[in-house]
Formats: C-alpha cells, structure tokens, sequence
C-alpha cells in the first residue's frame, strides 16, 4: 500500500473514531485538554462533519494562536466563522470571516470568507418594522465582495439576496410614504411645512430614486402614491399654488403612464388626470363635481 493511500485511510478512520468519541463529554473534555494540535485540529474538523458546530467552534478557537502562521491556522480561522454560521451565531461569523479575509486577502478562503460575511449579516436582517442600519451593511458587505471577486460563480446568488434586501428597504420606505399620505391633511407632528402629502411625495421619490432595481410592483405602488398624493396635495392648496400643483400632478400621470402603461391603477390615474386638466383651464377653481 502507497504511504499516501495508508494516510489517506487512515485519516478517514480517524475522524470516523473522533466523530464517535467526542460525542460523550468526558472523550470531548480530554481532547480540550489535550496539547496534541493536530489531534485536536482533526478532532474539530470531525465534529463539523457531524454537525456538532458549537463544539468544534470552541476547538477551532483554541488552535488559532498555537497554529498561527501554518495552513491549518489558516484553514482553522475560516471553519471557525463556518463553525458559527452553521450554529447560527452570525454575530460571531461575521467578526471571524472579516478577521480571515483581513489577514489572508489572498487566502485559499478569501471569496467565501467575504460572501458568507455578507450572508451571515444578511441573515441578521431585522423585520421591516425595525432599524434596517444591519441591512445596509449587509448590503456593503456584498457590493465589496463582488469588487473584490468580480469574476464570482456566486454572483447571481448575491444579486438574488441584493434584490431582497433592497425590496425590503423599499417596502419600509412605501409604509413611511404611506403612512404620511393616510395622515393627509392631520397636521400634529407632520413635517415638510406641516403637510403630510410633501412628505409622502418626498419619500416615495427618494425611494424610487435610490433602489432602482426594487422589485417593478414596488416602484409601481410607489409612483401611484406620489401621483395621488400631488394630486391630493393640489387640491387642498391655496389659490395661489393650486394650479401649479395640479400642473405638477398632470407631469406626475405622463411619468406614471410611460412607466406603467398596462397598470391596474391607469383608470384611477386618468381620473385623477381628467380632474386636473379641468382645474387648470379654469385657471385654479376647485370644481363642484368631484370626481
């Protein structure tokens, strides 16, 4: 038998027996004890394969100063923020990720180092209701990865998760710009010169404006909002910004027309449309006849 064969085996046969002992406590307190590091490196390589993530988080971290500067301090760095991610402690993966793809740039692991970085903060994402400063970073973190590894198998796996991630942010940003145009004209806390329908129009833009690639039934929901909030917002206006406002809302509908020809709200844009073209023939008077 060849001696890399006889390796090879056992090597195998060995974390077929860590894999069984170490899932008693005291087999798994000896190895802790042990100073045997590459017992100890294997021992936390076999306790990952068998889906023991926590146990061999805490080995991988205890080989990190003693292997520092070799392969396997290396290798031990990366398996523990896979150990975390896998255990889904992503606080912790993030901190080891960044820390090996900080210490190795040009490491065997950089590129997944960065994209799991970037998936562990990913999955810290909070629900929409909440301080979205997480999604953000988690949202740097893959547009630095796809910098750093341009040429990436991963690439469309990290544009799906951007895409999500930007969805949710611009579904926060709708609730906002929805929630200003529902106030309407309650002027308590409201902001923008005490008017709650500049709010929203400010909002739904600024939204539509930043996440470009938001989902197209999000930007849509978001430009019929600013179309009915300019609309709204003309229509309780002074005399003497009524017709430039509703002249605003009539750009309002060609913009929303152009995007959204096929759109389920076109029947309520074109009212919205007729009403305003009267408005302004009439050089600004408010017609008696809603719409």
């Amino acid at each position: 038998m060849r001696p890399d064969m006889r390796t090879h085996r056992l090597l195998i046969l060995l974390l077929a027996l860590c894999s069984l002992l170490l899932e008693s406590c005291s087999e798994y307190s000896a190895v802790l004890k042990s100073n045997d590091y590459e017992y100890k490196y294997e021992a936390a390589k076999a306790l990952y394969a068998g889906g023991h993530y926590r146990q061999a988080s805490e080995l991988f971290s205890l080989l990190l100063a003693p292997l520092k500067g070799t392969s396997y301090g290396e290798e031990s760095l990366y398996m523990l923020g896979e150990s975390n991610l896998k255990a889904k402690d992503y606080e912790s993966a993030v901190m080891f990720f960044k820390k090996y793809y900080q210490m190795y740039p040009k490491g065997s692991y950089m590129e997944l180092a960065r994209f799991n970085s970037g998936y562990a903060l990913y999955k810290q994402t909070p629900d929409l209701r909440l301080d979205q400063s997480s999604t953000m970073e988690a949202l740097k973190e893959f547009q630095d990865f796809l910098d750093y590894c341009p040429e990436t198998s991963l690439k469309g796996q990290v544009h799906e998760i951007i895409y999500a991630m930007q969805d949710k942010l611009v579904e926060k940003e709708y609730q906002a710009a929805k929630l200003y145009f529902d106030l309407g004209t309650y002027t308590l806390n409201s902001i923008y010169g005490g008017n709650n329908y500049e709010a929203c129009v400010v909002t739904a833009q600024n939204a539509l404006k930043d996440y470009p690639y938001a989902s197209a039934k999000l930007r849509e929901e978001l430009s019929i909002l600013a179309l009915r909030a300019k609309y709204h917002l003309a229509r309780q206006s002074v005399e003497g910004k009524r017709v430039e406002r509703f002249r605003d809302a009539i750009d309002e509908y060609y913009a929303f027309q152009n995007d959204y020809p096929e759109s389920q709200y076109m029947k309520e844009a074109n009212s919205i449309l007729k009403y305003s073209e009267k408005v302004v023939e009439r050089k600004g008077a408010i017609l008696k006849d809603d719409d």
